[in-house]
């Protein structure tokens, strides 16, 4: 056996060097792979790569990587991973959980998953299929290799259930794991981008083992917390309108988000009920406890951190299981649930101190300019008022925010929102925002103006009437005068007899909003998921349809390659 030389010749140090100095990361990693290759292939006695085996054939020939999204981020993660593994050599088929044939699944070889979590740990709603199909018992996947990439937010207490679940259940259906599940926080690109790139290019170097576990990872945060004071909170709306709708201005030092985000703040519950569950447990307010391996006084504890209104149905069933009763599938305050089905003594007390959950947070799309608006954060927050057993409650965050008293502390955090973004200055830019929908574009406006973008810019916006519900109608009358907002159109459901939506609107504006698509004007979506976002994009294929004289499934067609071109972005909820 010849020992071997680790040092290169002067002169191929030099070339060598020169090379890895002017290449970019994309040949890099290319260049890596391909490297990992050449070692890991058959060699003769000498350390001489063989002849046969000179072009470096990749240990992986075929991927998957399939994604689920609500907001965009999975996909675009998916996208860059898929161009990654492609320049390596890997043939890659990249698709959509809503595009995905479920019979394709016991032929796949290698399987990558990058998946959102929504709400309550509940997967994006295109995933319900995929979801029922991988937890069907007689479905067995003995050739799929698969790893999966979860992103979530780890302020919510169910952090990257949907992709802990794809994980476990790929598993249970003889699928061999190979490479370790990775949760990711709201701050992502690094890790994510580190996760893929370091385990493609080692299974396309040597072959993965039989056993892959998970790696254990920790939930922690990468959010910063800044704590601002509020210095205006005032209600939008006239005194006759139903609505309640606050724009709140809130300072705060070092203060760093874009156009797009969102801002994140965890409630305080109120003090009344607070008090009735101390009344009816017979605890001081100063009783010690320990919750999650931290030691409280429990009005602290019940005010700042534990979820108190409106409990999840599992957080009842838990609940029913302490005080040994049958309670039916539902929602109900704890205080409900203690008058209605009383605890024993004050251990039941602490226990059902124990399976409550974390306050979690709310989300604010951003409606101020970090341009326009340096050292200040502000939202736009409709007080939510809703019937439960004939009785009016109000949102716990939004009656929260809405009530706050200038000059009051708040914290809260940056959420990140990295496929709602501006597109470049000179990018004309339809908007569409009915009631708190605005509130983004409103920051758009003022970023837009603030750096002279030469685009234009055309808002929709809607609400129940034109005297008592048109938010921010100073700033955009000013816009328009301006000149930054190029065209505007309101919509004002009640004020005639027949109502009219902004997709009316966007019907009678036919003609002049389809020749602004097809000079490559990007288009916003932000309000409400259903209806509206439905209706606003069946009212784009129509236009498109009727203006370009192409049948319905063209017209999707055409909003599809819009779609994947990054010119139709919905913030959505």
């Amino acid at each position: 056996m010849h020992k071997i030389n680790m040092m290169l010749l002067e002169p191929k140090k030099d070339i060598f060097s020169q090379l890895i100095k002017e290449a970019t990361r994309d040949e890099l990693l290319w260049m890596n792979g391909f490297l990992s290759g050449v070692l890991s292939s058959e060699k003769d006695y000498t350390g001489n790569v063989s002849g046969n085996n000179i072009a470096a054939k990749p240990k992986i020939e075929k991927l998957t990587i399939l994604y689920a999204t609500e907001t965009g981020n999975a996909k675009s993660l998916a996208t860059k991973f898929a161009a990654t593994s492609k320049k390596i050599g890997i043939k890659t088929k990249l698709t959509s959980v809503e595009q995905y044939r479920l019979s394709d699944l016991q032929k796949e070889e290698y399987f990558f998953v990058v998946i959102s979590t929504q709400g309550d740990g509940e997967p994006p709603l295109a995933a319900a299929k995929f979801f029922n199909a991988i937890h069907e018992g007689d479905l067995i996947l003995p050739k799929l290799k698969y790893g999966v990439l979860a992103l979530g937010d780890s302020s919510y207490p169910l952090f990257c259930q949907a992709g802990e679940d794809v994980d476990k259940q790929l598993e249970l259906r003889g699928a061999r794991r190979v490479v370790p599940l990775q949760k990711c926080d709201t701050d992502y690109d690094e890790v994510a981008n580190n996760w893929f790139e370091s385990h493609i290019v080692s299974l396309n170097a040597s072959q993965p083992s039989n056993s892959a576990a998970p790696a254990i990872i920790k939930k922690s945060s990468a959010k910063k917390i800044y704590n601002g004071r509020v210095i205006t909170n005032f209600n939008l709306n006239d005194k006759d309108s139903h609505k309640e709708t606050h724009h709140i201005e809130i300072e705060a030092e070092d203060i760093e988000y874009t156009p797009g985000d969102a801002l994140g703040v965890v409630p305080e519950n109120p003090i009344h009920a607070i008090e009735e569950i101390l009344h009816l447990s017979g605890l001081q307010a100063n009783t010690k406890v320990v919750w999650k391996d931290s030691e409280y006084e429990i009005f602290d504890l019940l005010k700042n951190k534990l979820q108190i209104i409106y409990l999840h149905e599992r957080v009842v069933n838990k609940y029913a299981l302490v005080v040994g009763q049958e309670i039916p599938e539902t929602r109900m305050n704890l205080t409900d649930l203690l008058k209605i089905y009383p605890v024993k003594n004050t251990d039941e007390l602490l226990q059902v101190i124990q399976i409550l959950e974390p306050i979690v947070p709310r989300l604010y799309s951003i409606s101020s300019s970090p341009e326009a608006h340096g050292g200040e954060v502000h939202i736009t927050v409709a007080r939510d008022k809703f019937l439960v057993n004939e009785k009016e409650e109000v949102g716990l965050c939004s009656h929260y925010l809405t009530q706050l008293p200038i000059d009051t502390n708040l914290n809260f955090y940056i959420h990140p929102n990295k496929v709602f973004r501006m597109p470049s200055e000179y990018s004309d830019v339809i908007m569409i925002g009915p009631g708190t929908g605005v509130a983004p574009f409103r920051s758009f406006l003022f970023e837009r103006d603030a750096q002279g973008a030469s685009g234009k810019n055309w808002l929709f916006f809607g609400d129940q009437h034109f005297t008592s519900d048109f938010l921010y109608q100073t700033e955009i009358q000013s816009f328009l005068d301006s000149g930054v907002l190029t065209k505007f159109n309101g919509a004002f459901s009640r004020d005639q007899e027949h109502k009219v939506y902004v997709q009316h609107k966007m019907l009678q504006e036919a003609e002049e909003l389809f020749e602004w698509l097809e000079t490559g004007a990007y288009i916003y979506i932000c309000g409400a998921k259903e209806p509206m976002s439905f209706d606003v994009e069946k009212t784009l294929v129509e236009i498109i349809a009727t203006q370009k004289h192409i049948d319905e499934s063209q017209a999707v067609a055409y909003i599809e390659n819009m779609r994947e071109a990054g010119r139709l972005l919905k913030d959505v909820y």
